[in-house]
Formats: C-alpha cells, structure tokens, sequence
C-alpha cells in the first residue's frame, strides 16, 4: 500500500466531514487507506463517518488520550509505504496526495514533507515553514522581534520568512496539520513521543527525522486549506500554558542541561508574560466598554446634580449629602448597566434598540425601588429622569465614536441580512441556497453564480466563478460559498487569493452536509453555518431563557399552594419547579423524537415543548422535527411564555 491517512478527531464533526470529502476525492486512483481515531468526541462525530464514509478505519477511543497517542494508535495499524498525519480542520486539493508521493518518491533523502497551506481566506499561513526552536530564536519568538522583522535571516528564523513561499526549501520542522513522513523514517526515529499530549509533538519529531540522517522539505506545489490560524490560539490562557509546556519538554529532551535551563527561563517568562497579556485582554474586552459607560455617566451625573442643586434645589446655599452622591447614585449607575446588559446591549453587535430598552428598564426599576426607599432616602425623582436620558446620550456617543473608529468588536446593528453568491451548479447551488434560508434569518440577498467560465447569466444565475470580483463589486457580496462537489478545491484557493483584497468572507458547502464551513479558525463557531447555529444559541437568549426560568419558577412556587391544583399532577408540578430551579430542566425544550438529532443546539430537557401549542393534534415526526427547528432558529422568551400559556395544565408532567 502506498499511503495511510490518519486524522484525529476531536468534536469537530462538519470540519471532519468536509476534510473527509476532500481526502475521498484526493486517494481516487492511489492505493491508500484512511484512519479517523476520535478521542471520546460527543458531538455524533463518528456515527457521521459510519454514515457517510464507510470505507475509512475507525479507532474509537473512550477516553481523550492526546494528540501523540491517538497518532500513534493508528500508525502501529497503517500498511502504507507513506504515513500521513492529517488535521481534520484542513481540506487537500485532489491532486495533493499525488503530487506528494511523487516528490517523495524523487527524493529518498525526504523523510518528512510539509506544503503550503492558506487559511480560510486563501492567505498564506507562516507556520507551513519553520525553524528549530532554539533558545536563540525562541527569544526572537517571544519577545516580538520575529514579528516586527519577519523577512529577517537573523529574526525570523522561527517561520522562516527570508524563504520563498512559493520554493521548495529543506527546513527543521513540519507542521503537525500535513505531516508525510516515510514509514522507513518511522522506524528509525520511533512515533510521536506521547509525552506531548498536544502541540509540540511536530517539533519533536521532525527533530529526530534529522537527526536520523534525512531531510524536511517544504514543498510549496501542493496545498491544504487550514482553518486553525495561529492568531485565533493566542488569546487562550489554555493554548498559552499547553504550547509553551510542550517547548520546555522539547528542550530537557532536545538540548543540552545548560540550554535547556536557558530555553526554560524563557519559556517561563513567555508562558507568564503571554497569560498575562491574555487575561489582561479577556478582562478589558469585557469590562472596558462597561466602566467606560460607568465613568461617563456618573462624571455626567456630578455635573448635572451640581447644576439642579444650585439652580433649583438649593438657590440660597446647600449641597445634596455625600450618601447620595457617593453612595446612591452609584447604585443607580449599576442598576442602568445591570438592565442593558440583560436586555443584550453589550452583546456584539452592538444595538441601539437594546440598550434603549435596558436604560429604560433600569430607570423604571429604580423609580419603582425610589418609591419603596425611606424618605431620608428618597432624593430626587428628577435627577433619576435626567442622569438616565444622560447615559442614553453618552452610551450612544461611546459607541457611535468607537464604529467610526473602525473597531471591528463595537461595530454598530451589523446588518444580519448578508447578502450571498452561491458558486456551483444549479441543484447543488439550491440546495445550498435552501440551507442558508433555514440557518439564517431573511438574508438579505442570494444569487447564484455558474461554475461554467462561458456560462454569463442563463439558468438563473447572476454570472460566472470567473466573474466574481465584478459580482462582488455590483451586488456588494458579503460572502462567497462555494460548492465543494462542483468546485475542486485548488480553484477555490485559486479564487479566494484572487479576491483577498475585496475583503469577502469565504465558506464552503461539503456534499450533502447541513453545514456551510469557514472562516480563518476551527473555533469561530460564528464562523460556521449549520441548521444549530441560530437564535436560542445566542449568548444573550441563552443568558434570557435561564433568567426567564428562573424568574418563572419563583414566581410559581409563591402561587403553587393556588396553581398547584390547576396542574394534571400537583406534586410533579411543584418537583418541576424545583428542577427548574436548580438547572437540571428547562421550562421549554425540544419535543421528543426517536434517535438523538445532532443538528440541534443542545439545551436543557423540557417540562414543556413546542408541541404544546397544539394540544389537541396528533404530529408526526416530520412536523415535530421542524417545530424544533423553529423555536431554536426564532427564539424569543415570548415564544417561551405563548408555549407555557397554552400548556399550562401540562407543567405537572414528567
């Protein structure tokens, strides 16, 4: 046998899906066999390959042993002459494998070969060539100079930028996406280390291949597409203690005791220096725009109490107490963000409505708690009215100043109704176009674009691939999708290099999947869309439902010595209300159906579900599956409390 494909999979279902069609299309007329050993995913992973893939070699195991050992489980099975170690975030052109085989084959001293791989938006990734880790270059790493001078033979030695991109190069390390190695090489240098759970491993073993007497080649003339770009790991304080841990077992490994100490220290420093930076990032991320608002306000609110109490409250003298301006008003201030951050206004992207709607609650909140206060605390209704129109002004001047900014996290009501070109043939293009209307909410434009170069504007289509820079520009195109059945993968990388300058998003739509895959990282799940990724999925809605549960059950369980005998089953009803309580239920859920739907969002079970609105009918199947598609895809707690009203009698059932 000539080549053995292993990927490890871990609850990335669709990417897995979409990598698998594109290595079926890629062995077409090689003799190869392809591994998928999956470490415990939950996500109905592997039910999917035994589905759709019944020719690949499943090792399932029950427990999450790490990226080596998984390798390593299916290398030991694999009877090909070229082992390839394959990420499933990654989709290889069809001629990919043959191209590599037979650069393997001209050069017996290549006992690993890496390729040029290009994110989701067809640019080239830096980690596709890379230098030993040494203390030196690790220090360029660490502390920036590699970035700052990237094309440097001193400091970019880490990615190797002084390099042809488009040349085939002899370098220290492959990268662990595409990693072809001889099997012979395997057998001199030994598998994966498994003392590298994950990241690191690569380094490691390409280190031994050379040291075994053979070469690393960077061999540019084929191509993957990598969704996992290195910029989307670093803000994890997790990527940060992993990757760099892996480094230090690399250097006690690798180098000598004084080095290793040396490359250590630095690692420590990089380690702590790296989660500091993270945490400092996660924290000003979300709190930066609150105490921004928070300080505006109240710096707002000081002059406005200065003005009422010296023009009206107190014109012969006089100040309102230190209890109140300290103390009180404050209080209010965090009642006002309270309210806009439960109503969504600090949920990207950022809306005028939602906070409007938060100001307001948070204001009649106040004045309502304003009544119920002591006299002695009860200071003035007016200035509550006038500070709360002041943080509307002022929050909406924040964040209209940071969209003209161009702040990419506080863009102002993003238009959710993109607008579409659909690259592939009619049917498949359909289908597709069908997808999108389910996954997402009215968008705003679809059209259809021929795959045929000749093909301008027949069969209902808009135009053709090759004219898409002129589609993009006349029917302003938020994002392409390309038909991964009708379009070969090398013209869809081809393309979206093409176009990197329009500033287009690029997807793409695997044969007969419910998923539509892209983005520049595995773990944007914004990034990706799939019949689970719509409305209930939202932070703000799932934050909406467990407060709407919460609040619900404290209320029935006030009433539940009076509603309680309303119920079929009174005391159900009051279990029920303690399972809400404490999380283990949900008052609304999916409605049952045989076998378990992955597709779904998952949520918690139930008292109640969409098929409680119609009480009286008997459903099918079928109609039950879509009513559970639409309360996920249109959630709104109004739907929640229309369920319960209908079905009120039912909230006594198990």
């Amino acid at each position: 046998m000539k080549l053995s494909v292993v990927i490890v999979n871990y609850n990335v279902k669709y990417f897995l899906e979409q990598c698998l069609h594109s290595v079926d299309a890629a062995i077409r007329g090689l003799d190869a066999e392809v591994f998928v050993v999956d470490n415990n995913s939950v996500d109905g992973s592997m039910e999917m390959v035994t589905e759709k893939f019944p020719t690949v070699i499943q090792i399932n195991n029950p427990d999450n042993p790490g990226f080596s050992k998984a390798n390593n489980q299916a290398i030991r099975q694999a009877k090909g002459e070229y082992i390839l170690l394959l990420n499933p975030d990654t989709i290889v052109e069809q001629d990919t494998f043959s191209k590599c085989i037979g650069f393997m084959d001209a050069h017996p001293d290549a006992g690993g070969l890496g390729i040029k791989m290009v994110d989701g938006k067809g640019r080239f990734l830096p980690e596709s060539k890379r230098g030993l880790p040494t203390p030196v270059v690790a220090f360029y790493k660490i502390f920036g100079l590699s970035a700052l001078f990237p094309k440097s033979r001193i400091f970019g030695q880490y990615h190797l930028g002084f390099l042809d991109k488009d040349e085939t190069h002899v370098v220290d390390v492959l990268a662990g996406a595409y990693m072809m190695m001889r099997r012979e090489t395997l057998d001199k240098t030994g598998l994966l280390d498994e003392d590298f759970f994950m990241y690191g491993e690569d380094i490691d073993l390409s280190y031994r291949i050379t040291k075994a007497g053979y070469k690393n080649y960077y061999y540019p003339e084929a191509r993957i597409i990598h969704y996992k770009g290195e910029s989307t790991k670093k803000s994890s304080i997790n990527y940060v203690f992993v990757f760099y841990n892996a480094m230090v077992i690399f250097a006690k490994k690798h180098f000598s005791q004084k080095n290793a100490r040396l490359f250590s220290l630095l690692i420590h420093l990089a380690i702590y220096l790296r989660a500091g930076i993270a945490v400092i990032y996660r924290v000003l991320n979300k709190l930066l725009l609150p105490l921004a608002d928070a300080a505006i306000i109240y710096a707002g609110a000081l002059l406005i109490v200065d003005y009422w109490e010296s023009q009206v409250i107190y014109k012969v003298g006089g100040h309102y107490p230190s209890l109140f301006l300290f103390g009180v008003l404050p209080v209010y201030i965090l009642i006002w963000l309270f309210s806009v951050l439960i109503s969504g206004g600090y949920d990207p992207p950022l809306r005028m409505r939602k906070i409007l709607t938060g100001l307001f609650a948070g204001t009649v909140s106040i004045l309502v708690l304003y009544a119920l206060l002591p006299a002695e605390f009860r200071f003035s209704r007016a200035l509550i009215i006038l500070t709360g129109i002041w943080g509307l002004l002022s929050m909406t001047g924040i964040r209209f100043a940071l969209h003209l900014a161009g702040f990419k996290n506080f863009r102002i009501g993003a238009n959710p109704n993109r607008r579409f070109a659909i690259a592939g043939n009619t049917i498949e293009s359909e289908r597709v176009a069908d997808l999108l209307r389910k996954t997402l909410i009215n968008p705003a434009f679809i059209g259809l674009v021929s795959v045929d170069d000749n093909n301008r504007s027949s069969n209902g289509c808009i135009g053709n691939i090759a004219q898409l820079p002129d589609i993009i520009s006349i029917y302003k195109i938020d994002e392409v999708i390309f038909c991964a059945r009708d379009i070969p993968a090398h013209r869809i990388i081809d393309t979206m290099s093409q176009l990197q300058r329009t500033q287009t998003d690029f997807k793409i739509a695997p044969p007969e999947s419910l998923a539509i895959i892209g983005s520049n990282s595995i773990s944007t799940t914004g990034d990706l869309y799939v019949i689970d990724i719509n409305s209930i999925s939202k932070i703000n809605n799932r934050r909406n439902k467990r407060i709407f549960d919460l609040t619900l059950a404290t209320i029935l369980l006030g009433l539940s010595p009076l509603l309680m005998w309303v119920t079929i089953n009174p005391l159900v009803f009051i279990f029920n209300i303690v399972r809400v309580l404490t999380g283990i239920r949900s008052w609304i859920g999916y409605a049952p159906l045989p076998g378990s739907d992955s597709a779904m969002p998952d949520i918690r079970k139930g008292i109640l579900n969409p098929t409680d609105l119609f009480p009286n009918r008997q459903l099918d199947d079928e109609t039950t599956g879509t009513l559970n598609l639409l309360y996920a895809r249109d959630y709104r707690v109004t739907n929640d409390l229309n369920i319960i009203f209908r079905g009120f009698r039912r909230l006594g059932r198990l």
